[in-house]
């Protein structure tokens, strides 16, 4: 490929009705471009009165007050000669112009000069759209436009490139999906203004150096898209207002006045924001100007509406596959991309007719812009010599191997199967393998990156290393030529703390204990610290060493005499009998099989009134249940009850009011209650509740993207506009500390958060998800923060001290989790990797696990015991061959076979596999790998470390049956038959009990004593 240039590039994906741009840094790291402080641009272009155009959010504020100059979607009137507005003619390619010159300045505004750039367009149109496209990048100030084809290099200037060709790229270069050469990827893009299907061979690499997916079939709808949805729901909002409103509603349908157009617009904007709620909502009002009540539309509304529509979307996609000759399940994928995806219907659809599950991200809007930064690859960068390598051959067809190119930073081939291995002694690594792995001779260690203002260049170079900080030489010395590390003890770090100087581990236990503390011996399967309840080193008569010798072996004291003998015997028996009490205590069977009843026992119901309530939630916690639903004054209602009977105990409204609430969250002595958000950055309350009274201690305000975290004393929200976490008191909500989150030399604030679970935490009852219902079980008191420099620091809940950090760990995609005193990181920039930091220290990581497939990826990953981690490894081939990888420190991993599983749930040692694909189902698998329970139908909740709850079916909000059963680990499943017309989306349960909203009221079942 020709002009090469120094790492910093543009692409923009010009939308219908949004515009998004991605700009790639030399590292090869990558981030939207923002424009008036937000990732996605508004395609609108508004006219103002002395023939300024504005773009974006701006226009959208101008529009509201004078409709009159604003065109919501320029890129709709490519065909047309001119577009009026405000009595002027304009050029579609101007009013396309004022959006690409926003965004070069918003880009210059953070590199300080404007990028190479690309900028992707349909892949239907014409070479007279296409010209369009052309005079608008001239206009706009950008270097002339030019397209790459497979006939020859590209000419320097701004390139043109297919939407569908780079999400194709994005699909294999960044998701890392595997389409083979010769295979095909299907691209469903559903954008606001249409709907474009395509479908793309990848034909290897080109002669140009270029990732050659080529265009097998084209379709679309041009008359279908987000904004056609919005018609359809617009005009079911006009059937329940016409008939009390016909004149408000006519003023609305058919504007005759600036006001009246400006009513129209905001009604159409609320419609919009009402569809994106229903996606995650059931019911959602919607507010109509000069009409004074909110009129709610429901789901089953819209999914009636935009059934047919989308129906042409799948019959369209169909098409398009059979005219490249391919049946859909001949198809290595099919990628949604574009706002639209969203709705959930469309994906649902797409699967049950097609019968291929479909890629869809959260950030749909995101992969065709990300995929063009591929037609401008980073420069390639001189390797260091590391002595004579021998070559290796590259399959036909596939680009010749080069160095490795950045993390992040687009691969040079498309598909991952093209990859050319690193000849034997390639550069790879430098002088220091990954992670602390011995030097090969005359090799060089890679340059870190640069140290502190004033730090030598010498000392940056010693500091520099692999991944995650790896150091090139030991701080005590340089590392001996062939030295190689010993094997740690069974089941502890090869890294104590410093300073301790370990001799054998205790059996079962760890080598290095809490310092200070000298261990001799541990109670078999112990951990070294003695009995329960007793301090580490504390002489007891409970077996622990140092509690008994007053007598020589095989006889009683010299001198001692008949009495001094039976003392001694007596004190003899009391010791075996405590130690025996003891092993028992150890070996005991903490989570039993539970007693499960046939069939589920009704042990109360609560009653809620006449009408059925948009919504209910339930919460559970002990001998506690909280009950709440919503009422028609936008708050919500909350009951808390006796979970054995329903006995009432109290009931209070909330002193907050939300158009949508997320739900309820049991606290250690109170209920948490969070309202929903339509959008990211829409403010939503929080109230917290007394546990004993119902009374609102306190709330407040967060943003819909943020995050809380709960400990046994402190609620921690991650305030994602402010960039910072804020400690709060559970009591009285005031604030406790505050801590801005890190960011990289680029500015780049964003951060990933986890909460370093327990056993009590992760042992109790839990979430679908395998979150804790009791997060705070068992002191569990510290996060784990990760940020967008690569640094870790772990910090206290209460009081947001930070109380270990280090640079160079783990990248915010890169799944993180954390256990007692272990983190875990699995990353993938040099193959999958499955690292463990000794959190106490955060010092030199094991290499727990390495994948042999260079293109693993990770699915999941769990904590799933003490100093054990569990994974998902998806290979280079697909989800057919997913496998679970499960690594206890000093004991080495195993793996078995997972096929299309996509989630993990520890239960205890034992392991809970869940998958989607071909139905919802379960697989239970015992430490070894052995399948205790077998592709069972439907979806399963832990209830203890031993005991499991199934459910036949994924949780709905409509009322339908549910049938149900218990299985214990070391048992069969019991049957415990059907509880009729529940809303199992409201269900919440503890080891015992199952609450549940129903049409009208709440239901309480026992089913286990």
């Amino acid at each position: 490929m020709s002009g090469q240039q120094d790492g910093f590039a543009l692409a923009v994906d010009l939308g219908t009705s949004n515009t998004v741009a991605v700009l790639r840094r030399p590292d090869g790291t990558t981030r939207p471009v923002l424009v008036d402080g937000h990732p996605i641009l508004p395609s609108g272009v508004y006219v103002d009165a002395d023939g300024q155009l504005h773009v974006g959010r701006d226009a959208q504020r101008l529009a509201q007050a004078d409709p009159a100059g604003y065109e919501p979607s320029p890129k709709r009137r490519v065909d047309e000669e001119t577009v009026e507005l405000r009595g002027r003619a304009y050029r579609p390619a101007e009013l396309l112009a004022a959006t690409l010159r926003a965004v070069a300045d918003s880009a210059v505004a953070a590199v300080g000069h404007l990028p190479p750039a690309v900028v992707t367009h349909p892949a239907t149109w014409a070479p007279a759209r296409r010209q369009v496209l052309h005079d608008a990048v001239e206009l706009a100030g950008w270097p002339a436009a030019a397209e790459h084809t497979l006939a020859g290099p590209i000419a320097p200037g701004t390139r043109l490139l297919r939407e569908p060709v780079a999400a194709a790229r994005y699909y294999t270069q960044v998701l890392r999906r595997p389409v083979p050469v010769g295979g095909a990827v299907a691209v469903f893009d559903f954008g606001g203004g249409t709907l474009d299907v395509a479908v793309l061979r990848n034909e290897g690499a080109d002669p140009w150096g270029d990732s050659g997916f080529q265009l097998v079939a084209t379709g679309g709808l041009a008359d279908l898209g987000g904004l056609d949805l919005d018609a359809a729901l617009l005009g079911r909002l006009g059937e329940l207002v016409r008939p009390g409103h016909a004149r408000q509603w006519a003023r609305l349908t058919e504007p005759a006045t600036t006001a009246d157009r400006r009513d129209r617009q905001q009604l159409w904007d609320n419609v919009r924001g009402a569809k994106e709620m229903l996606s995650r909502a059931m019911v959602a009002p919607v507010a109509v100007p000069g009409v004074e009540a909110a009129v709610p539309l429901t789901r089953a509304d819209f999914e009636r509406l935009a059934a047919p529509m989308l129906a042409r979307a799948v019959a369209e996609t169909r098409d398009v596959t059979a005219a490249a000759g391919l049946r859909p399940e001949q198809l290595s994928g099919l990628f949604l991309v574009g706002g639209s995806t969203r709705v959930p219907l469309v994906a649902r659809l797409l699967h049950a007719e097609l019968g291929v599950a479909p890629t869809v991200l959260e950030q749909p809007e995101l992969p065709v812009a990300e995929g063009a930064l591929t037609d401008l690859p980073l420069p390639r960068r001189p390797g260091r010599p590391t002595g004579p390598a021998q070559p290796v051959p590259a399959p036909a067809g596939a680009s010749p191997a080069g160095p490795p190119a950045p993390r992040g930073a687009p691969d040079r081939t498309v598909g991952r199967d093209t990859t050319v291995p690193a000849a034997a002694g390639a550069d790879r690594t430098a002088a220091v393998g990954p992670h602390g792995t011995a030097v090969e001779p005359g090799t060089t260690a890679p340059v870190g990156p640069p140290g502190p203002p004033g730090t030598p260049a010498d000392a940056t170079t010693a500091a520099a290393g692999g991944p995650h900080g790896t150091l090139v030489a030991d701080p005590a010395g340089p590392t001996p030529p062939g030295y190689a590390p010993t094997s740690p003890p069974p089941g502890g770090s090869a890294h104590p703390s410093p300073g301790y100087a370990p001799t054998s581990p205790p059996p079962g236990g760890s080598a290095y204990p809490s310092p200070g503390y000298a261990p001799t011996t541990a109670p078999p399967g112990g951990s070294g610290h003695g009995a329960p309840g007793v301090p580490p080193g504390r002489p007891d008569a409970a077996g622990v060493p140092g509690a008994w010798s007053s007598a020589p072996a095989g006889g009683a004291a010299r001198g001692g005499g008949r009495r001094g003998r039976w003392l001694a015997a007596a004190a003899g028996l009391v010791v075996v009998a405590v130690a025996a009490a003891t092993l028992l205590w150890v070996f005991r069977d903490r989570h039993p099989a539970l007693d499960f009843h046939t069939p589920p026992e009704l042990v109360g119901t609560v009653p809620v009134g006449d009408e059925r309530p948009g919504a209910m939630f339930t919460a559970t916690l002990g001998e506690r249940a909280y009950l709440a639903w919503s009422r028609p004054d936008d708050r919500l209602t909350v009951r808390a009850v006796d979970a054995a009977t329903g006995r009432k105990l109290w009931e209070e409204p909330t002193g907050v009011s939300a158009e949508r609430w997320a739900g309820i969250r049991a606290l250690p002595d109170g209920v948490a209650v969070l309202a929903d958000a339509s959008g990211s950055s829409t403010a939503r309350p929080l109230a917290v509740l007394d546990g004993d009274t119902g009374e609102q201690r306190w709330n407040t305000s967060i943003a819909g993207d943020d995050e809380i975290f709960l400990g046994a004393g402190t609620l921690v929200r991650l305030d994602r506009a402010g960039n910072r976490l804020v400690g709060l008191r559970l009591d009285d909500g005031r604030e406790r500390w505050t801590r801005d989150n890190p960011r990289s030399e680029y500015g780049d604030a964003r951060t990933v958060v986890v909460p370093v679970g327990t056993g009590a935490a992760l042992d109790g009852a839990a979430h679908p998800d395998g979150s804790p219902l009791a997060p705070w079980a068992g002191e569990a008191d510290r996060l784990v923060q990760v940020g967008a420099d690569r640094s870790v620091r772990v910090l206290a809940m209460a009081s947001g001290k930070i109380l270990r950090d280090r640079g160079n760990v783990a990248d915010l995609d890169d799944p993180v989790a954390a256990r007692d005193d272990r983190l875990y990181v699995a990353e993938n920039d040099r193959g999958l990797r499955l690292l463990s930091y000794d959190l106490g220290d955060l010092g030199t990581p094991d290499v727990l696990y390495e994948a042999t497939d260079r293109d693993s990826r990770v699915k999941a990953l769990v904590t799933c015991g003490k100093h054990r981690a569990c994974l998902l490894e998806v290979p280079g081939a697909g989800a057919d061959g997913t496998r679970v990888v499960t690594v206890t420190e000093g004991e080495g991993s195993r793996h078995w076979a997972a096929p299309q599983a996509t989630r993990l749930v520890p239960l205890g040692e034992h392991l809970l596999a869940e998958r989607t694909l071909p139905r919802d189902s379960v697989t239970l698998f015992a430490p070894d790998g052995e399948p205790v329970l077998r592709d069972r139908d439907g979806t399963a909740v832990r209830l203890d470390a031993g005991n499991l709850l199934l459910f036949d079916k994924e949780p709905s909000g409509y009322e339908d049956d549910r049938v149900l059963a218990g299985l214990a680990v070391g048992g069969k499943p019991v049957e415990m038959g059907k509880v009729q017309q529940i809303r199992s989306e409201s269900c919440s349960w503890s080891t015992e009990m199952l609450v549940c909203g129903a049409e009208k009221e709440f239901r309480l079942y026992r089913f286990a004593g």
